[in-house]
């Protein structure tokens, strides 16, 4: 998993540097997250997740695209970032992909609006998006084809696939599908508007932070994901002055985001907080292939948008908490399973 994870960032981005265009790097990077997901899953399950990975990130990052190139004001950005919470949520959910966060989409989607197209590229971009998405789908699926080779030596060669993710076509009647959805959207809104009202440099990573504090649909609703998440990118922030400021050559920077890909996906099932090392030089070191600033700038703004993001999304963690005291939500049912030991996992 975190080697395919690695081949679908470096490829595409080594590509990028051939060709001369690593300013498009970011379209490329949130095409390639595809292949993060499908974890463990039969290739007929795999087949459905990977598949509705790669429409929200091409959705998302589409979006924002067309978002750019037409100069939208604040206002229909706040409409699509919406949108797009609401749309992944609830399609994540119904379809049983896991993990079920917009994070993804949403991070491709607000980055891909801040890239200034004022050169008629667009669709150029999307399909950079649309290629790297293409590779991550052919490697999260390609285990199918080396299993049929190997024959009977499958059995012996390759690792079995017990995660099950089913499907909750009716999952749309459960109330605490539509409180994620409000909760994300609001704590999106507020840090991203905070942020923004502050004259931060990069409002999307506050966006980001606030969604990645907040849990799936019907799981636990925690804190500790929070500090995780704030220790975590103080640690990874170091190792990124590290990297960039000895101003690498970009082809040191693509070995970076892949080593940095491999990491966060072996260690992001373990200790979120340790992934977080690895995840934040991977986004900031993208970031700055994309758009070249200084990286005390680059570096300063991820630590107070992620401080910002991550209160925000405590708040909201803390406030859906009371609501379920003061609303009690109903039993799971078969359509609307809980997330527990026997449940799918929270991601």
């Amino acid at each position: 998993m975190a080697l395919r994870a690695a081949v679908a960032a470096a490829v595409p981005l080594a590509i990028l540097v051939a060709v001369g265009r690593i300013d498009w790097a970011s379209y490329a990077a949130f095409g390639g997250m595809v292949a993060i997901f499908g974890r463990s899953e039969p290739y007929g399950i795999r087949l459905r997740t990977v598949t509705a990975a790669a429409a929200a990130q091409l959705i998302a990052t589409g979006l924002g695209i067309l978002l750019a190139a037409s100069g939208a004001q604040p206002a229909a950005q706040a409409g699509a970032l919406v949108l797009v919470v609401g749309t992944v949520i609830v399609g994540f959910n119904l379809l049983g992909v896991t993990p079920s966060t917009p994070l993804f989409a949403v991070f491709g989607l607000l980055v891909c609006a801040a890239q200034p197209v004022d050169d008629g590229t667009g669709w150029q971009r999307w399909g950079v998006a649309w290629a790297a998405a293409g590779f991550a789908w052919l490697l999260a699926m390609s285990g199918w084809l080396l299993r049929r080779l190997a024959g009977d030596r499958a059995r012996r060669a390759f690792k079995p696939l017990p995660r099950r993710t089913p499907t909750r076509l009716r999952g749309y009647a459960d109330p605490r599908l539509w409180l994620n959805v409000a909760q994300n959207a609001l704590a999106a809104l507020a840090a991203g508007g905070i942020a923004a009202a502050l004259g931060l440099g990069h409002p999307y990573w506050a966006v980001v932070s606030a969604i990645a504090v907040i849990p799936p649909a019907r799981a636990a609703h925690t804190i500790s994901r929070a500090v995780h998440r704030v220790l975590g990118t103080i640690a990874g922030v170091a190792a990124t002055a590290l990297v960039l400021w000895p101003e690498p050559s970009v082809w040191v920077l693509v070995a970076v985001v892949a080593v940095c890909q491999f990491g966060a996906e072996v260690l992001v099932t373990r200790h979120y907080g340790t992934a977080l090392v690895f995840v934040t030089p991977m986004a900031l070191t993208v970031a700055h292939l994309a758009s070249p600033v200084p990286v005390a700038t680059l570096i300063g703004d991820r630590v107070v948008e992620t401080l910002l993001g991550a209160a925000v999304g405590v708040i909201a963690v803390l406030a859906a908490r009371r609501f379920v005291e003061a609303v009690p939500m109903p039993p799971p049912t078969t359509a609307t399973p809980s997330v527990g030991p026997h449940g799918p996992p929270s991601g």
